[in-house]
């Protein structure tokens, strides 16, 4: 039963017997995240008082600018995750390629692996607006005892056994689902607690806020024009309301609370579109269908697409059941 104002570790412990595989080791991995949050909540709250805004002076494997709170983010997650020695194997967006955990005390026994983004929407932290952490956990495939291969990274979004998100704003949130609903935990900085503020978190089936980036709009496929020219239509129950942060954990948690669509579609610029499957896009459709809502690359599920490659890149429509389904309705009408 859930209680609100419990403790995410409490909350851990009641409904261990809810997920995959139950056997304590996937409830010592998102205790172990939750930590790692702690302190990257803990650094982003200092930029502007210490040298941890800017760049970095280096590039990721997608070829972007790497941001300092990137590279701090992503190394304390890996630090984290190493040490607790409770993973077999981490993918992350800001490495070429991804990290086999083994040594004295880790003979490649555990059986999960981590995908994440360290810090989406990072190019936001220096003018103060909210960013977040991306996590998705996957089972391995591939043989326990045994080093991990791209096989066990390069599997389809349902078959997640967890994901989440950490979103760094006015009050610093953990959302996550191991596919038994989606709950949202809000950090105490007085005690270093997280507390249930969220339980159960349902996206409307449908909305007034649409979140796409309309600067690109001469770039985008006729059926994204199509559907923002539906939302801004005069109508009844129109038109929507334009919304659009430049993150997108921050973006699809205010959806998920209000109702809203969000949508990062394929362009004349980025042909496959701009995020990463992995890393971005499985997680947050996990997240989103347990939420209620509806998650595609326009045309087909995020969570039924089979990766190639790590760094894979897709299309993404999220949010509102109706509403994301009245999107592909346009995306199959105006497609070339």
């Amino acid at each position: 039963m859930v209680k609100k104002n419990q403790t995410l570790g409490e909350f851990i412990i009641e409904n261990q017997a809810a997920f995959p595989y139950s056997s304590g080791e996937l409830s010592r991995l998102i205790r172990s995240i939750r930590l790692a949050a702690k302190v990257v909540n803990h650094e982003v709250n200092k930029a502007g008082l210490v040298d941890i805004l800017g760049l970095h002076g280096e590039t990721n494997v997608q070829g972007e600018d790497q941001q300092k709170l990137d590279v701090y983010a992503n190394e304390k997650f890996i630090q984290t995750l190493i040490n607790r020695e409770i993973v077999c194997g981490i993918a992350s967006e800001e490495n070429d390629d991804f990290i086999t955990i083994s040594g004295k005390n880790n003979d490649n026994k555990n059986k999960y692996v981590v995908l994440m983004d360290p810090l989406d929407g990072s190019s936001n932290i220096d003018v103060n607006v909210s960013v977040g952490t991306i996590f998705s956990i996957y089972r391995r495939v591939t043989p326990i005892g045994t080093p991990v291969t791209a096989e066990d990274f390069l599997q389809p979004g349902n078959k997640q056994v967890a994901a989440g998100y950490i979103i760094y704003g006015t009050s610093t949130m953990l959302v996550y689902t191991t596919g038994c609903g989606v709950n949202g935990f809000t950090l105490n900085p007085a005690l270093g607690s997280w507390y249930l503020s969220h339980p159960d978190m349902k996206f409307p089936e449908s909305g007034k806020i649409y979140s796409i980036n309309e600067g690109n709009y001469v770039h985008f496929p006729e059926g994204v024009k199509k559907y923002i020219k539906y939302c801004q239509e005069e109508q009844e129950d129109r038109p929507y309301t334009s919304r659009y942060i430049g993150s997108m954990v921050s973006d699809i948690h205010r959806n998920m609370i209000k109702g809203g669509i969000f949508i990062y579609p394929k362009s004349s610029k980025a042909n496959n579109g701009k995020l990463r499957l992995l890393y971005e896009c499985n997680p947050m459709a996990f997240i989103v269908e347990q939420a209620g809502g509806k998650a595609s690359n326009g045309y087909q599920r995020i969570l039924d697409i089979q990766p190639k490659k790590l760094h894979e890149r897709a299309p993404f429509f999220c949010g509102s059941k109706k509403m994301v389904e009245k999107a592909e309705a346009f995306m199959e009408e105006f497609s070339s």
